[in-house]
């Protein structure tokens, strides 16, 4: 059962001691699927004895879609709620001539519905498109990442042990006279 070399940076909300130096740290390395954690300084991190960060090539968009489908898909979504906002806009005015109320009431609805209909609007169209956070992956020092996987290694030999040990005969009990 072996775990490969790479670990992600993550934050945890209790601090607890750090691997190397044992003070109080909320940064955790961990695999991909946390079979393999440790708490960590950000000061370890930057030591390449104890891990080095891997720099993934910059690309432009991660997901595989380009500039101008993304821009013609905001487009669609944009028209689309044009004519949502249209459609409401219609049903208050029907509502508003079936109550038959007061000149003042309707202008009171109409100003409620324009604020209102300012809000939903009210999302930024010029937005750049900015990749989404991911954490910062490291490769621990092969002399660090040894250690891991021989703790690693006892911990599962020692609960084989504890598995197979009521299985195994006891010890005479009676003396040899």
């Amino acid at each position: 059962m072996s775990f490969p070399n790479l670990y992600y940076k993550r934050t945890t909300a209790t601090a607890k001691a750090c691997y190397i130096c044992y003070k109080p740290t909320t940064v955790v390395l961990a695999t991909i699927d946390t079979s393999d954690f440790l708490y960590t300084c950000t000061v370890h991190l930057s030591d390449h004895g104890f891990a080095t960060r891997v720099l993934e090539p910059e690309s432009e968009n991660k997901i595989g879609i380009s500039v101008e489908e993304i821009a013609k898909l905001r487009e669609e979504w944009e028209e689309k709620q044009r004519r949502k906002k249209e459609k409401e806009k219609e049903k208050e005015k029907e509502k508003a001539d079936k109550d038959k109320t007061t000149d003042g009431e309707k202008k009171e609805d109409d100003g409620k519905s324009e604020k209102s209909s300012k809000m939903p609007g009210s999302l930024s169209t010029s937005g750049s498109l900015t990749p989404r956070p991911t954490h910062e992956k490291y490769i621990l020092h092969r002399d660090i990442f040894a250690l891991r996987v021989s703790e690693h290694r006892r911990r599962r030999q020692t609960s084989q042990a504890k598995d197979l040990a009521p299985r195994l005969p006891g010890a005479p009990s009676s003396s040899l006279s």
